[in-house]
């Protein structure tokens, strides 16, 4: 949760991280680690104050921006499994608000969790390029949707930004379809030109 005046700011942040994270995920995982730490860091600290106080929120935004860029970077390996747990679960998430309607049942996000959490620890090259392209590729969407709307969503104070990483907005129905294109693209760009030797 941010002040509403800093929703251009976060989300052009949240473009350039995710562009990052598509394009350059495998060689620059342990920083995309870290922009992503930062982002999960910064939104549970900031969401335990109360909206009204701004500059409460912007030091709890980046004191546990901080704290979680830190915890993510230091446990790499267990990073790893959270990418690809991360992963799982933005799949379930995604293909249930494309295909159906509110939440996925809590055993589907776990089971997909789980397979992407082991998956990563076996396969981790390949898992690292596939979630970052397609964890970046969401990360980016979500930073041009959060331009392109200015308006405050129906259900959301006009006075906060609240970031909902894994809500697919009613009039962005295309948002899914983009995702894959772009994680596709991402994938294959790291394969092919940036993933092929990690610094």
């Amino acid at each position: 949760m941010l002040p509403h005046s800093y929703e251009p700011a976060a989300a052009v942040l949240l473009l350039l991280g995710g562009a990052l994270a598509c394009f350059a995920g495998y060689r620059l995982f342990r920083l995309v680690l870290a922009i992503y730490g930062f982002i999960l860091g910064g939104s549970i600290a900031s969401s335990t104050l109360a909206a009204t106080n701004a500059t409460g929120q912007i030091l709890a935004w980046i004191a546990g921006g901080f704290a979680g860029a830190l915890v993510l970077v230091l446990a790499y390996f267990v990073g790893i499994a959270l990418v690809g747990a991360g992963l799982g679960a933005l799949i379930a998430h995604v293909g249930w608000s494309y295909f159906g309607s509110g939440d996925p049942p809590p055993a589907l996000v776990i089971v997909l969790a789980v397979f992407g959490a082991v998956g990563a620890m076996v396969l981790q090259r390949y898992v690292i390029v596939v979630a970052t392209a397609f964890g970046g590729a969401w990360t980016l969407l979500l930073g041009v949707v959060a331009i392109l709307d200015r308006r405050a969503p129906a259900g959301r104070s006009a006075d906060v930004w609240v970031l909902y990483p894994t809500t697919v907005p009613p009039e962005a129905r295309w948002l899914p379809i983009a995702w894959i294109v772009l994680g596709v693209l991402g994938a294959a760009v790291q394969l092919g030109i940036t993933g092929r030797s990690r610094t």
